[in-house]
């Protein structure tokens, strides 16, 4: 007989077990009413995942072990496995905490089931410490479980039996890294297999990164395939914001045949209670659904960096209470795809967006920014800072008294100091104040390559709310806003102008559209600067110069071929501007990526916790250093 099985893809708010096991309670309800046989939760599905030291409170894991048994007993005819944090009181570490696992629980007819070695519940294998997660800080792993009850590894993998209808069935339970047996030692989805479990059920937890959903399709579908086991992926909504990023959780639950194809799975970030049936002695899976998705998505196109910038600044913008935004409007194409991106998500009238010019802005882009905010239809007020910056200037010059030498003397305001306070009367005077009385929120603009080398100014451009752009590199904007335009407005709501014009903060006589424009020429440093951050252990400035040596940097990097002879005539100017940004990257501009604002995490090395870095000084390794003397000798010899 087929049995009815189901996933609850449901939005996870982490750190509120209440709301968690309300929602839950919901959909065994519902699944109750489907007549499923058994329905599946994600990892941690009543705490919520990656909230910091609150792991370490007492009275938050009571509380999770108290909605951990409101679940249990609800599941009268039903089976339900979930997640949830097991807190072992009788044991402590050795930093005097709890031992608590993170854990996956099976209940049946309003009691636990236990698993084959008689324990309570499965604990995680496989605890990841990379990226935002930091696991064996808080958690301990199933070995220290079966240590701790003196029971063999090989005989202590998380297999719970369930008896339905009559036949029973063996489901081998893993946590979400548990299934990745590229990344860990210990092959989980293997022992499971060898200890007789019939299906795999994968409780995950696992945040949207761009790429990822290929290699999962490729490792699940091939372990299901080798194993000849159906793998069923259980994963959350929601987002979480550690303070310095903002993560977004897609969900698309899936379920994988002996086969290694995608029999059914749910839409990317939305709640939905996948149900399928399987069949264990004819191995047919088949959805129940006509709506479920045969096949996830899993491109990082336009289309999928939208859906989730938009999911993830909405979840954020409902969770804090938001319900408007102020944004600087400068007439270029980041504060354009910002404000379209509020736009679409609050609606015109909850969107400011403040045009402040100084002498250096062209016509063109306060034109441009007008534009924009007419094809919007957002609020719109233009607020020029010629005056206000003038009378700072004047009060920096007021003579300053030095009472050890009992005289008075004045600073001196060099040019990109007087760009500075440009900056800063627009964000920390002009934007700030009008959130105030907008009531609503700042944005910071800032793309991925401005935040790498720490182009904004701190309190001015790089204050904000939080940046939903700051995991964008500029060519990424620019596809970004042709989708906004194409897709989402179906019309050019972004003037065409915007994108051809030359991208410039228009803070001086010699950093204007018509002029310099910016001195980042993206074509080529969006790819060098990605390669410093995305390809860290490869792309060391040695590495890069030897590329540039052996004359294939722009086929490493990825940037349009050619375009390195049309910026550099010389090896010394190749050598200086890579210095010039390395040395940013690796200074000042960590200083301004710590008080920046949470950036929205699209790829697996956004700044904030998915790349740590330390404020150190620039170091050049000894073979950098060799390579260029050889190659500065080499041209000064030619």
């Amino acid at each position: 007989m087929a049995l009815k099985i189901a996933c609850g893809q449901m939005e996870i708010i982490a750190g509120r077990p209440d709301l968690n096991t309300k929602k839950m309670l919901e959909l065994i309800g519902l699944a109750k009413n489907d007549k499923v046989d058994i329905l599946l939760f994600p990892e941690l599905a009543v705490p919520g995942s990656m909230i910091g030291d609150l792991w370490e409170q007492t009275d938050f894991l009571k509380d999770c072990e108290t909605y951990g048994r409101q679940i249990i007993a609800a599941t009268k005819g039903i089976t339900v496995v979930f997640g949830n944090v097991a807190a072992d009181w009788k044991r402590k570490n050795k930093d005097g905490h709890v031992r608590k696992y993170n854990a996956a629980f099976a209940a049946q007819d309003g009691k636990l089931v236990p698993t084959g070695q008689g324990l309570d519940y499965v604990a995680k294998t496989s605890l990841p410490a990379y990226r935002e997660f930091d696991d064996p800080r808080y958690f301990s792993g199933q070995e220290m479980l079966l240590k701790d009850k003196r029971i063999s590894l090989k005989n202590g993998m998380g297999l719970v039996t369930v008896t339905l209808h009559g036949q029973e069935y063996k489901m081998g339970l893993l946590l979400c890294e548990d299934g990745w047996t590229d990344n860990y030692p210990i092959n989980v989805p293997v022992m499971l297999k060898q200890s007789g479990a019939d299906i795999l059920c994968n409780l995950s937890n696992s945040p949207f990164t761009l790429g990822k959903n290929s290699k999962r399709h490729a490792l699940f579908g091939s372990q299901a395939k080798e194993l000849q086991l159906p793998v069923i992926y259980c994963n959350n909504t929601g987002i979480q914001n550690t303070g310095k990023n903002i993560y977004t959780f897609d969900g698309q639950s899936c379920v994988y045949g002996p086969d290694g194809m995608v029999k059914a799975a749910a839409p990317m970030f939305e709640e939905k209670l996948l149900v399928f049936s399987w069949d264990k002695d004819t191995e047919k899976i088949r959805a129940y659904s006509a709506e479920d998705e045969l096949i996830t998505t899993e491109d990082d196109d336009a289309e999928i960096l939208y859906k989730t910038i938009r999911y993830g600044t909405s979840r954020f913008l409902k969770q804090t209470g938001i319900k408007r935004m102020v944004l600087g409007a400068s007439g270029g194409i980041d504060s354009a795809v910002t404000a379209a991106l509020f736009t679409d998500i609050l609606g015109p009238h909850q969107v400011l967006l403040v045009n402040m010019p100084s002498r250096y802005n062209s016509e063109l882009t306060k034109n441009l920014a007008q534009n924009l905010a007419e094809n919007l239809g957002c609020c719109y007020t233009i607020t020029p800072i010629n005056e206000s910056v003038s009378h700072t200037v004047e009060q920096l010059y007021t003579p300053i008294h030095n009472y050890t030498t009992n005289r008075d003397f004045k600073v001196e305001l060099t040019g990109l100091m007087y760009e500075n306070i440009q900056a800063r009367d627009r964000g920390s005077r002009i934007l700030a104040g009008f959130s105030a009385a907008f009531k609503g929120g700042i944005s910071c603009n800032a793309n991925k390559a401005e935040i790498t080398v720490g182009y904004g100014t701190f309190y001015g451009d790089l204050i904000g709310l939080f940046c939903p752009l700051g995991d964008l590199w500029k060519h990424q904007v620019y596809a970004l806003g042709k989708y906004l335009n194409e897709s989402v407005f179906k019309r050019n709501v972004i003037p065409e102008q915007i994108f051809t014009i030359r991208p410039s903060a228009e803070l001086s006589q010699e950093q204007t559209v018509g002029n310099g424009g910016d001195p980042l020429v993206y074509e080529y440093h969006d790819y060098l600067l990605r390669a410093f951050v995305e390809k860290w252990d490869t792309s060391s400035p040695a590495e890069i110069l030897k590329h540039y040596i052996h004359h294939d940097l722009e086929a490493f990097l990825g940037c349009r071929a050619g375009i390195l002879s049309q910026i550099f005539y010389t090896h010394a100017a190749f050598c200086k501007d890579l210095e010039r940004w390395y040395g940013l990257f690796t200074g000042l501009a960590v200083a301004k990526r710590i008080q920046a604002p949470p950036i929205l995490s699209l790829s697996k090395r956004a700044f904030g916790t998915d790349y740590r870095e330390a404020q150190l000084t620039t170091y050049y390794s000894l073979e950098y250093k060799s390579l260029k003397e050889k190659l500065l000798l080499q041209e000064r010899l030619f």
